[in-house]
């Protein structure tokens, strides 16, 4: 019975608290609107969210939170990351973001998303509020979702974008590992484009074939979820997420999409300061990263990674950032962070992880900035959320007020004032 007794209460010391529904008015803060440059005044929260921002805000059946001398900031969006679809790494039965097949647009991100995972609480904490949950593997390996950080099922945490992942394919080699010679990569990538041209004629003959049978009021007999999930990509009603890295890659990925119609994004682009004009003239946006890694060739400055954010910025690019992370998406700000240092510079920084990605997204009308009528997704700090010092002290989902907790301060305070013993 005492084993029992000891064992609810270590449970019970590591659950994160729940997020409540609340009606707070944000009292005398310093607004980072994003979308209207900065701002001393209030932010009245209700029913979710932003009601009104002014001077001198009241209601009886709101709480009060004074912000005097702290900023309130949008909540952050991450471009790209494995969250809620890996818990850990190491074991396979708990990663669900890589299904076996190398045409599969049809597996859906947003089913495999855990609400309970462990990163999730440890992510938010830091301000970021939304994320992108992708697929990887094949060809097309999935559909990818946007979700925000809080809810009991993938449905509720849904935030209004599911994209078509498409890896690009390279014409270089994969790694330091990679053995083949030069006329085997030429072979394997042409082989490859075939497979994505012959593709993408099939979603074309495919579209047609559907067009028609609408027109004639006629149901398809068949069966063809790959075509199915490629439908609105093919009709420009949905965007297609194109992962590609590499110079000629990211040319060739360039004039793919100019030669098919296709409504996309770039991902990755870890050299895209190379070829940044010819981008900037597409007019194609990038979400660009990890900022925070290591040059991909050993003839690379130090600081390309770190500065390819602001290369593409400069060069015109509407420039979105991801980490592609999974158990640290929290370090999302520490990305931006860098690419402000490294030339992009703060305000443009803060903009790639908040309004940006969110026009990328197509949600920009409920995400990304704080206006008014826009989803209560933001948080309050002592300073700049790029800053590892900075302390954030209130964070608001969906206009739920979301404690700061997670398992690291969980066990954090569990093991400061450890107890050396326990009672027999």
């Amino acid at each position: 019975m005492t084993f029992l007794l000891v064992a609810i209460m270590t449970l019970n010391a590591q659950m994160v608290n729940k997020a409540k529904a609340v009606e707070v008015i944000l009292k005398g803060g310093t607004l980072h609107t994003v979308s209207n440059g900065n701002k001393v005044a209030d932010l009245h929260i209700k029913d979710g969210k932003i009601l009104a921002i002014g001077n001198n805000l009241s209601s009886a059946t709101a709480t009060t939170v004074d912000c005097k001398n702290k900023h309130v900031y949008p909540g952050m969006i991450d471009g790209g990351t494995r969250l809620g679809l890996v818990e850990i790494n190491a074991v396979s039965l708990t990663n669900d973001y890589n299904e076996l097949g190398d045409f599969i647009p049809h597996m859906k991100a947003l089913t495999a998303v855990n609400p309970n995972s462990v990163s999730i609480p440890v992510t938010r904490v830091n301000g970021v509020t939304t994320v992108l949950a992708m697929p990887a593997g094949g060809v097309f390996p999935g559909t990818s979702a946007l979700i925000n950080l809080v809810g009991y099922t993938p449905e509720q945490m849904f935030a209004g974008f599911e994209g078509v992942i498409m890896n690009f394919p390279s014409s270089g080699k994969k790694g330091r590992r990679d053995r083949r010679s030069e006329e085997d990569i030429k072979k394997d990538a042409e082989k490859a484009n075939k497979k994505i041209n012959d593709i993408w004629d099939k979603a074309m003959l495919y579209a047609k074939i559907d067009s028609a049978a609408t027109a004639g009021n006629q149901k398809r007999n068949d069966y063809n979820p790959q075509m199915d999930a490629l439908l609105p990509v093919v009709r420009g009603e949905a965007k297609l997420l194109v992962e590609v890295n590499k110079e000629n890659d990211i040319l060739a990925a360039l004039k793919w999409i100019e030669e098919k119609g296709i409504d996309a994004a770039l991902m990755g682009v870890s050299d895209g300061w190379k070829v940044a004009d010819k981008i900037a003239k597409s007019g194609i946006p990038v979400i660009c990263g990890p900022v925070m890694g290591l040059p991909g060739r050993s003839s690379d400055r130090y600081d390309v990674i770190y500065k390819n954010p602001g290369k593409l910025a400069e060069a015109g690019v509407k420039v979105a950032i991801r980490t592609r992370e999974t158990e640290n998406v929290r370090n999302l700000p520490f990305n931006a962070g860098f690419a402000a240092a490294y030339g992009m510079g703060t305000d443009a920084a803060l903009r790639a992880v908040t309004l940006t990605p969110a026009e990328i997204f197509g949600v920009a009308d409920m995400l990304g900035s704080l206006d008014e009528g826009k989803v209560a997704n933001l948080f309050v700090s002592d300073g700049d959320p790029f800053e590892p010092k900075t302390t954030i002290s209130k964070l608001y989902i969906s206009g739920r007020d979301v404690p700061m907790e997670s398992r690291h301060t969980l066990l954090y305070d569990e093991f400061l004032e450890r107890d050396p013993g326990l009672e027999k």
